[in-house]
């Protein structure tokens, strides 16, 4: 009865080599299998590199000559409107002393009523300042 028991545990032992050769070429698999995957992934990144590498400085030129572009029409618009107040100032203050030419005791009138109230509104906030109405 020894000689059966040999034979199922060579058996046995037979099995588990073959359970044991199968489970390591499936790892060895499964590891070729990811180191593939691994360097495709690595050779994307790569190329996605190259290719940010290529195309970044073109994009940083492109928004700094937008850039420019923007500033350059922003000192446009201020200079122009800078000017248009000018010329409007200018008109106002020529216009202001044609009238006083015209008219020069209303306008010197106007001139001391209108310094008589600014002279009134700061008493009136000196005193509110102090308490006393």
């Amino acid at each position: 009865m020894t000689k059966p028991t040999t034979s199922f545990s060579e058996a046995t032992s037979d099995t588990a080599n073959q359970m044991a050769e199968q489970l390591a070429d499936k790892a060895h698999s499964a590891v070729s299998a990811t180191r593939r995957r691994a360097n495709s992934a690595l050779d994307g990144v790569d190329e996605g590199v190259d290719n940010l590498r290529d195309i970044a400085p073109s994009a940083f030129s492109r928004a700094a000559a937008q850039m420019e572009e923007l500033t350059r029409r922003g000192m446009d618009r201020a200079r122009d409107t800078s000017q248009a107040v000018r010329d409007q100032a200018q008109r106002a203050g020529d216009r202001a002393v044609g009238y006083i030419q015209d008219e020069p005791v209303k306008s010197v009138l106007m001139a001391v009523a209108a310094g008589a109230a600014v002279a009134m509104l700061a008493s009136w906030f000196a005193r509110s300042r102090s308490g006393r109405f």
